[in-house]
């Protein structure tokens, strides 16, 4: 790693959410425990409009990255990169990293970090509560309580899908920390929890039972009563929930997509969902964000749709990223090997 006399580490953490934008208080935790002899800049202007609709890197932006080593922000553009000749490690508050991926950044000895796991807590909570909303009914529930109707038949009679969690086996595609947290909170309750990771000699982390490789995927979707989506977007998992895919799940599964849009085939699963053979969906991420109007998930009442917003939690996700980031910036100033590394090749 390069050393300077003059260390600098650009912070570009400013958004047009307040719930994503650095508070003032992780600004004065960042300074006070900065390492000795770095610079460190706040970008608080990051994007300005490219004239076509989009965005581009600030003035601010570029000139305080141009001798910076460091840049921690929500991702790296290309033309930040490009900008920062000197970068040695980029750490992105994001857990995908994939928009980073370009060439200059494959081709450079920078390190690249993300925020994988950082998210896990409230996107875990936000499956399992919406895999119980569908278990226990509750969408029926919404509906009779609008409509101002008492009617038990729904939930007693021989149609009835209600059922616990610990009636269930729940498939957990990715096993990494936010596939592990929703692993724990379905566990929790009872559900026996199977893992899908690439690499299945590295044994079942905690919450899950055992695991297997993605080639077994398929023999493992007809006892599947739960299948949770939470491994990153790679070539490999394109469309890895496919049509065929759908078709071997039993009769009332329940599909919870929390990786990326591009993972599943959304076609295929309405048309699932509309022929009455999955008991419902909880879904927060689409391979078109927004989700098109004229998508039919828009009409399924089966189907618990959020806009991409299950990571949301302003005050602990800070405490958990200033954490990590804090944490490795020590790392790093010491030459000491880092967390959260991704593998630019494999793409996270």
């Amino acid at each position: 790693m390069s050393r300077s006399p003059n260390r600098i580490a650009v912070l570009d953490l400013a958004a047009t959410s307040r719930n994503w934008s650095l508070p003032a208080s992780g600004r004065k935790r960042l300074l006070a425990n900065a390492p000795g002899g770095w610079e460190v800049r706040f970008v608080d202007s990051p994007t300005v409009s490219d004239g076509d609709g989009g965005t581009a890197p600030s003035p601010e932006a570029l000139n305080a990255v141009r001798d910076a080593e460091v840049y921690f922000g929500f991702g790296v553009s290309r033309a930040i990169f490009v900008a920062a000749p000197r970068l040695r490690w980029v750490h992105s508050a994001a857990a995908g990293v994939g928009a980073a991926l370009f060439p200059e950044m494959l081709a450079s000895d920078a390190i690249l970090t993300n925020s994988a796991g950082i998210h896990a807590p409230p996107i875990a909570q936000h499956v399992v509560a919406g895999v119980i909303f569908l278990l226990r009914s509750f969408d029926i529930a919404v509906d009779q309580h609008r409509a101002g109707v008492w009617d038990k038949r729904p939930f007693t009679g021989d149609d009835s899908t209600v059922r616990e969690l610990a009636d269930c086996q729940a498939l957990i595609i990715g096993t990494g920390g936010l596939g592990q947290a929703i692993a724990s909170g379905l566990s929790h309750f009872g559900a026996r929890c199977v893992g899908v990771r690439r690499r299945p000699a590295l044994g079942a982390p905690p919450g899950i039972e055992r695991v297997v490789g993605p080639d077994a995927l398929e023999k493992e979707l007809p006892a599947a009563d739960i299948v949770v989506l939470a491994t990153p977007a790679t070539p490999a998992t394109e469309r890895l929930l496919t049509r065929e895919r759908l078709a071997m799940l039993p009769r009332d599964a329940i599909v919870a997509n929390v990786g990326r849009g591009s993972l599943l085939d959304e076609v295929a699963l309405a048309d699932e969902l509309s022929a009455g053979r999955l008991r419902g969906a909880v879904l927060d991420v689409f391979s078109s964000e927004p989700l098109a109007p004229e998508s039919r998930l828009w009409q399924l009442r089966q189907v618990l749709l959020t806009p991409h917003v299950s990571a949301v939690s302003p005050r602990r996700f800070w405490e958990r990223q200033l954490d990590l980031f804090a944490d490795n910036w020590t790392r790093y100033a010491a030459g000491k090997p880092m967390l959260n590394v991704v593998d630019k090749h494999a793409g996270y």
